[in-house]
Parts: C-alpha cells; structure tokens; sequence
C-alpha cells in the first residue's frame, strides 16, 4: 500500500467507526450529564422524584441493563437488652476538618464537556453525511450503530 492508500483506509475506517459509535456516544454524553447533578435519584427528604425512564437509562449506563435490582429492605433495628451493658468507652471527639471543596464548578467544567461531546458529535454525523460520496452507506453503518446495543439488550 502507498501511503496515500494507507491514508485513504485509515480516514474510511475513522469516518465509519465514528458514524457507526455516534449513537452510543451521545448516549454517555448525555445520560453521564444528567448522573452527575444527580438527575437519577430521588432527593433526600426533598420532594423530588426522578421520572422513570431517567432511572433506566441510568441504570443502562451505570450496569448495562435498564432492569433494576430490586431494593434490599432496610435493617431492622436491633431490640434493647434490659440488661444493663458493660462501660464501653466513648469515642474520641471529632476534630474540626477543613471544609469539603465546592464540586460545582467541575461538574460544570463535566457538563460543558458533555455539551462539547455531543456537539462534536452531531456535527461529525452532520459532515459525514454532507461530504459522503455513498450516503446510503453512512444511514446503513448509523443505523446499525442504533440497532445493535438495541438488539444487545434483549440477548
């Protein structure tokens, strides 16, 4: 092979890995997004609950399965003993530790990257398609990319 051969397979091979990879790649830029301000999970004494189908796809990206286990019951507390118990030491007083750092600005730094993703990707979808000299070729290899973890899920 040449080297402008070479490069010719090199750049078909990136262009069709990309095309066929982009619906995936979409699916963690965005459901990774929607994990990390915590989109997924019912809050802690507030009121909100996540619709159902966050749930799923968070347990797809997370385990690779939209079953979810189901909820082990919670530990029952222990009944007291009349019995009076032994002296047991007490533990030693906490100390002041310094304040937990902010995780907001990097999980905006996170979802601005998540942004940058998808983008980067729609946009690399968009010029496949613009610049193809087989289009037919770049729907086939996108929609195999749609249908195989699809057809993955139910094996």
């Amino acid at each position: 092979m040449t080297s402008a051969s070479s490069l010719k397979a090199i750049r078909l091979t990136h262009h069709y890995i990309g095309v066929f990879f982009a619906p995936t790649i979409l699916f963690f830029a965005i459901t990774g997004s929607l994990q990390m301000f915590g989109l997924h999970e019912p809050s802690r004494g507030g009121s909100y609950v996540p619709p159902a189908i966050l749930v799923h796809l968070s347990q797809l990206h997370k385990k690779g399965t939209l079953y979810l286990p189901p909820r082990k019951a919670a530990p029952s507390a222990p009944a007291k003993a009349d019995a009076p118990k032994p002296d047991v030491p007490k533990p030693p007083a906490p100390t002041p530790t310094s304040p937990a750092p902010n995780p907001l600005p990097m999980k905006v730094f996170f979802a601005a990257t998540a942004l940058a993703l998808v983008i980067s990707t729609l946009t690399g979808l968009f010029m496949s398609w613009k610049y193809a000299r087989r289009k037919a070729s770049v729907v086939g290899v996108l929609l195999a990319g749609i249908a195989c973890p699809l057809l993955l899920l139910l094996v």
